[in-house]
């Protein structure tokens, strides 16, 4: 039978037919509507799992490194035990083997702070270019500064043959930051001198040149350990997760505090400490020249 020739519905059978019509578009929709909530239920899952992940992993890390850290330990090879690496002409640097430092074996600090501060092997040495000694901490802005200021000229000076160069990084600053930035930054330069000490002034130039607001998280182990790599030092990756210079950066930063050093840079050029008030370069200077 043609179209034409179909049997008219009635008017009843029209709206029976538009009420079904209407029945299914509703189950249709509610179908849809349920199908939708289960994937916006699901999609709020995943992302409160993604952000419980995140926040396991934020917290994980500060307890790791706000762990406590021994009171004895291994100091780097071509460092000494007041926590110096010296800088000599080019990227050498004085080689020394390793050692230990123990918390127990510091003096008490005095009743009252000297009025004035002795570093100790900070001293002149006959027949060796003057002696800088240089109490830093990586996230330090002031030491930013006087990175940016001198170390040019420093530089120079100790490829003239005129001066060393002797750093010595502290955690004073770890307060500065929720993960102890400060003590971190020097375990990984640690780690540098001890496997690549040619490389050793490389990393500390990054570590200023890359410095972290004071007060922020700092940069992550796995952003030095890059760095390092940067650097052209060797893979320090296992000397950072094992924390291997933590306690030798206790021990370092708990003697600086006893001797009175109160605050970094705090520099001492030939065992005098230098006030700040001078010019550092034309001191050195004159120094060398009264060394010939």
């Amino acid at each position: 039978m043609s179209p034409a020739n179909e049997p008219r519905l009635s008017k009843a059978e029209r709206t029976a037919q538009a009420r079904e019509k209407a029945r299914e578009i509703r189950e249709a929709q509610l179908k849809k509507d349920k199908r939708n909530k289960l994937l916006i239920g699901w999609g709020i899952v995943v992302a409160v799992v993604a952000i419980l992940a995140v926040v396991a992993l934020v917290v994980s890390q500060n307890i790791a490194n706000n762990a406590p850290i021994a009171d004895q330990g291994p100091t780097p090879a071509n460092s000494n035990v007041h926590g110096g690496v010296t800088l000599l002409k080019g990227t050498d640097v004085t080689k020394a083997a390793a050692a230990t430092v123990d918390l127990a074996s510091l003096p008490s600090a005095p009743a009252t702070p000297p009025a004035t501060v002795t570093a100790p092997g900070a001293e002149a040495e006959a027949g060796k270019p003057v002696k800088v000694v240089a109490y830093i901490d990586f996230i330090c802005p002031v030491c930013k500064n006087f990175e940016a200021t001198y170390n040019q000229q420093l530089t120079q000076l100790r490829n003239d043959g005129k001066i060393s160069l002797e750093y010595r990084p502290l955690g004073f600053l770890d307060a500065s930051s929720s993960t102890n930035y400060s003590s971190r930054a020097a375990n990984a330069a640690a780690c540098v001198v001890n496997s690549s000490p040619d490389k050793y002034s490389a990393f500390v130039d990054l570590l200023f040149a890359r410095q972290p607001a004071e007060g922020s998280v700092g940069l992550s182990d796995n952003d030095l350990k890059k760095m390092a790599t940067e650097a052209g030092a060797a893979n320090i990756d296992s000397c950072v997760d094992s924390k291997t210079y933590r306690p030798f950066v206790k021990v370092v930063t708990k003697e600086a505090a006893v001797i009175g050093v109160t605050g970094t840079p705090t520099v001492f050029v030939e065992g005098k400490q230098w006030d700040g008030k001078t010019d550092l370069i034309a001191d050195l200077n004159t120094a060398a020249a009264a060394k010939k």
